[in-house]
Parts: C-alpha cells; sequence; structure tokens
C-alpha cells in the first residue's frame, strides 16, 4: 500500500489518500487515485510511502490502517509541478529509508499525474444591465463588472473583470470566461459589483449583488434579471434595492485546454529578474539599507523576493539558465545604466539557476554604485526583444520578468507604452515593491482595478499582463507574496496562448 502526504513548511507531514492493497506481489500497480489540488503559486512537495500489509489486516478498509504497526518499505519525495512539467506526466522515484538514507536497491515507484477533466471546465457568459443609476455629473456613468469569490476569511477574492463601457446605463459587455479554478463550484457564493469607471483609480460603487454560477445560469434560463443592492447609510444591516438590474444573455460551458495541457506537452516558463539599483536604496554598508547583506544568513526584501518567486518559477524553465539585470546603478566606468548584466558579464546576461541570480546580486553591490532614476522603460524593453524574438522561433515559451523596486517609477508613461507593447507578447511582468514608499501610482501599471492600459499613441494594451504588488501588504496577510503576484500567471499564459489559437504540442486525452 502507499500512503502518500504533503510536506508542510514546518516540515509536517499532512496525509492526503492511500491506495488499496495490492497481495503478494513485488511489482503493485495501484488503481485507486488520490486527489491533490495542484496550487501553481505554490512549491508543493510529496511524500511516498510504502507499506507491506500484514495478511490479518487484508479484510480491513485502508483508510483504518494503523501504519506504525505495518512494516515500512521506503519512501519516495518529489515536488507535484516536477510531475506535471514531464512529457508524459509520469515520473519514476527510488525508494529509499527516508531523508534520502538508502540500503542498497530499495526498488522504485512510479507515479502518474493526470488532470480531472472538471477542472478544464469554463463557462462562457455574456452579461449587460439596464437602468443603472447615474453617478457622472455632466455625463452617463462609465460601467464595469467585477465578479470574486466570497471566501470563509478575508475580503472576497476577486476573479474576473468586464471592460468598461462608456457613457451608458444599459451597458452590454463582450464574452466574459470564467474558470473552474476561479470559481471553484458551480454553488460557491459570488459576488458581482457594477463600479462607474474613475481615471484616479477610486471607482464608485453603482450597486452589487449575491450569486454563484448556478445563479447566473438560472437568470439565463428565466430571462430574468436580478436587482442590485446597495448597503443601507443609516442601517448597517440594510441594504436598498436598486432599479438596475443585471442580465444573462449568455451562458455556456465548455472544456478548454488548461495550463498543465501546455506545459505537460512541452511549454515552459522562462524566468528574468530586474532589480532595483536606485540610491533611494540607502548604502548597503548600512544596516538600515534595503540591499543590506546580512551575514547571518537572514534574506533582505531583495534576496527574499528573488529566493520565493523563483524556487515556484524555476521547475517550469527547463534550462535554469536566467536573465538577470539591474537598472538605475552607476557602472565602473562611471556611467549610468537602466539595463545592465547583474553578472558583469558584458557579452552573456544569463545566470545558473536561482543561486546564480543570488551570488550576481551579492557581488553587483560591490562594483556597482546606487544612482537613479527609477527607469522601468529599457528593462521591459529589452525583456520584450528576448520575447519578441522567440515568438517568431520557438512559440512553446513563455516569459516572465519579476522586476524588484523600492520606488516609484519615474518613466510612467514610458513604462506604460512599454507594456502595451508587450502585452501582444508571451511575456508577463511581476512588480514587487520593497521598503515603506507610497506605491499608489504603481497601482495603475497592475490593470486589475482600472481599466486596460494605454499607451501614449492611444493603443489600448491587448490583455492585462502586470501585477504588481508591495511586499508590506503580503507580509502580515494570509497570503504570501509569491501567490498573490503569480496566482493571475497561469490565466494569463492561457489568455496569450487561447488570443493566438495556439494549442498543445500533443494533446493526451485522459
Amino acid at each position: 500500500m502507499v500512503v502518500v502526504y504533503a510536506k508542510k513548511k514546518n516540515g509536517n507531514l499532512e496525509e492526503l489518500g492511500r491506495t488499496e492493497v495490492i497481495i503478494n506481489t513485488l511489482n503493485p500497480v495501484w488503481i485507486q487515485k488520490i486527489n491533490v489540488a495542484f496550487h501553481f503559486e505554490f512549491v508543493q512537495p510529496l511524500v511516498f510511502r510504502v507499506y507491506d500489509v500484514d495478511t490479518k489486516y487484508h479484510n480491513k478498509p485502508t483508510k483504518m490502517l494503523d501504519v506504525k504497526v505495518q512494516d515500512y518499505v521506503g519512501e519516495a519525495n518529489c515536488v507535484l509541478s516536477e510531475i506535471m512539467t514531464h512529457r508524459s506526466r509520469s515520473m519514476t522515484l527510488k525508494l529509499d529509508g527516508g531523508n534520502g538514507h538508502a540500503v542498497g536497491n530499495m526498488g522504485s515507484i512510479t507515479v502518474h499525474a493526470e488532470e480531472t477533466v472538471a477542472s478544464k471546465m469554463a463557462i462562457e457568459t455574456r452579461l449587460r444591465c439596464s437602468n443603472l443609476d447615474n453617478k457622472d455629473k455632466f455625463s452617463k456613468s462609465d460601467p464595469f463588472l467585477r465578479i470574486s469569490r466570497v471566501v470563509e476569511i478575508g475580503s472576497p477574492i476577486p476573479i474576473c473583470k468586464t471592460e468598461v463601457v462608456n457613457n451608458s446605463l444599459d451597458p452590454v459587455w463582450k464574452p466574459l470566461c470564467i474558470h473552474t479554478q476561479q470559481y471553484v463550484t458551480k454553488e460557491n457564493p459570488l459576488v458581482v459589483e457594477c463600479f462607474d469607471f474613475n481615471t484616479n483609480g477610486n471607482h464608485t460603487l453603482i450597486g452589487k449583488l449575491h450569486t454563484s454560477i448556478q445563479g447566473l445560469e438560472n437568470l439565463h434560463k428565466t430571462n430574468a434579471g436580478a436587482n442590485f443592492v446597495l448597503p443601507s447609510s443609516r442601517h448597517k444591516d440594510h441594504e436598498k434595492v436598486l432599479k438596475g438590474k443585471l442580465f444573462v444573455d449568455g451562458y455556456e460551458e465548455r472544456e478548454l485546454y488548461s495550463f498543465l495541457d501546455y506545459i505537460s506537452s512541452g511549454f515552459e516558463l522562462n524566468f528574468m529578474v530586474a532589480v532595483d539599483f536606485t540610491a533611494s536604496n540607502g548604502d548597503p554598508r548600512s544596516p538600515n539599507s534595503l540591499h543590506y547583506i546580512d551575514y547571518s544568513g537572514r534574506l533582505n526584501a531583495y534576496q527574499q523576493a528573488i529566493m520565493e518567486v523563483g524556487e515556484v518559477l524555476q521547475v517550469y524553465d527547463y534550462d535554469k539558465r536566467f536573465p538577470a539585470w539591474g537598472f538605475g546603478g552607476k557602472l565602473y566606468n562611471g556611467s549610468v545604466s537602466h539595463c545592465f548584466n547583474l553578472n558583469g558579464n558584458a557579452g552573456n546576461f544569463e545566470v545558473e539557476g536561482v543561486q546564480g541570480i543570488m551570488d550576481a546580486y551579492r557581488n553587483a553591490l560591490h562594483t556597482v554604485s546606487l544612482h537613479g532614476p527609477t527607469l522601468f522603460g529599457q528593462v521591459v524593453n529589452h525583456a520584450a526583444e528576448i520575447a519578441a524574438q522567440s515568438l517568431s522561433t520557438n512559440p512553446t515559451k513563455y516569459f516572465i520578468l519579476l522586476i524588484i523596486t523600492d520606488g516609484v517609477v519615474t518613466d510612467l508613461q514610458e513604462t506604460i507604452n512599454a507594456l502595451v507593447r508587450a502585452s501582444d507578447l508571451p511575456l508577463s511582468i511581476l512588480i514587487v515593491g520593497v521598503g515603506n514608499d507610497d506605491f499608489k501610482q504603481m497601482e495603475i501599471l497592475d490593470a486589475d482595478t482600472g481599466p486596460r492600459l494605454k499607451s501614449s499613441t492611444g493603443r489600448i494594451a491587448t490583455r492585462d499582463n502586470a501585477q504588481f504588488v508591495p511586499m508590506r501588504d503580503v507580509q502580515h496577510g494570509e497570503r504570501s507574496m509569491v501567490q498573490a503576484l503569480s496566482e493571475e500567471l497561469p490565466g494569463q499564459f492561457l489568455t496569450f496562448m487561447r488570443s493566438g489559437d495556439v494549442k498543445p504540442l500533443v494533446h493526451h486525452t485522459p
């Protein structure tokens, strides 16, 4: 029998399930499947322990068996994403005696993973509203919808939003695709909020309503509208029912290629990093500096971001060679550069593995003086060039640029122009704000709350491909920084692949 465990951050094991017992064999093939929820944004270590079950327990349900009284055969470890990135989604692991201690040949175990069809389902829905309240003085409201999943603790998690329809109280939006991973089950409570868009980012709530995917399907079947409500300003628990209604004009369930279909067929994510060398970080020799290297081993915020994001993404990058740049630094020849190779090697910007990034960063602090201003444009354009070249030669690569910065960007419009250009490319940009600066302005780059980005020539981004997270906001919350940064990545990857009608290389039907 095999018992499968998830290994928690603190080293504790949590049992996920058990196979059936196969009697009298040294080459068992188990049929019992064990369900594991795959989270892209976490490293999920698994432990497989094999036991020889004593004959007298053969008729007992496996759940009831006490593993302590069975003979331990051996165990194997791997990370869930490692299995998923293998072409066949299978991995053969050597059994050892725990903690890597092998005593001769203890045999091996082959683990095969497949995705449940349910996880590939998506709902395509067409939404419109009628009779919305007008929130603008001299024109009509500019409404957009935001749909969030209600969770047990904490505020609802936004899962998708429509575009903004200008100057309309009866808006009709483009079809919206909501994935099973986002809504979890059809009964899971959702909140639909309708906002009047304001350019300053303070959108006015027009109304909201509580529903579920099942609720949306019922509205479609009955051709009925659901009234929006607004919390009453006078009575805390009262809601004012509005005349504005939500209608569901289209509702269709479809099976889509999933992120894992692409990954296990040979697509890869290529990780890149850019580090802020502006003077506002403080002198690296001072313990108050954001760039201070603590020799006791405590990581500074830059090291933490590189390690945490790198650890999750490196599994999806086959050669583990990562482009690494710095910006805003003064080089040894006296010139100020807004995109220099972190390893100091003029001919090659790639380093080996996450450790390579860490070493290059530490060495650069000795050779580069902090300067400024904070400009992202060159780094984003450089990453975009690499992505554009790759698109014509190898369409199975998707690039992720991590920018770590302590300051508000000085070339905001140039950065927006670069992001808009990059929105047509296989590239996502993750920005981590470290330190205590006021990052309000940076949130414009992350189109989660507002409209799509618009370049100075008036071009609108084809998709939202940037994510901004201030580190201080997640340090005390229940979501980790990597989670907040990367949970949108599979969706951004899929939006790009679907928009170009790119299919997985070989589609295995489970």
